[in-house]
C-alpha cells in the first residue's frame, strides 16, 4: 500500500530562512508528502511554508489568501496510510 501525504496534490511554496531544512530538502519533503513544490506564489498556490526573514512571497501569499504555516508546523505534517 502506497503512503500518501496530507499535502497530496497541493502546490506549496517555501520562503524565508529555514532552520531545519535546506531549500532542496524542504522541496524533497513536500514531494514525499504528495505536494508539488513551486518557487513563486500565485493564486493557485495552496500553502506557503514561512521561515524567518520572509519577504515579498509572504506579502503576496497574504494578498491571495494562501494558507501560511511555519517551519515547525511543516515538520509536524506526517504521511498517512
Amino acid at each position: 500500500m502506497r503512503k500518501t501525504g496530507s499535502l497530496e496534490g497541493k502546490t506549496v511554496v517555501v520562503t524565508g530562512k529555514l532552520n531545519y531544512f535546506t531549500r532542496n530538502q524542504a522541496h524533497d519533503r513536500i514531494r514525499e508528502l504528495g505536494g508539488i513544490p513551486k518557487n513563486s506564489i500565485s493564486q493557485n498556490t495552496d500553502c506557503l511554508i514561512c521561515g524567518t526573514k520572509a519577504g515579498n512571497k509572504l506579502a503576496k501569499a497574504q494578498s491571495f489568501g494562501v494558507k501560511i504555516i511555519s517551519e515547525k508546523e511543516f515538520l509536524a505534517i506526517q504521511k498517512t496510510a
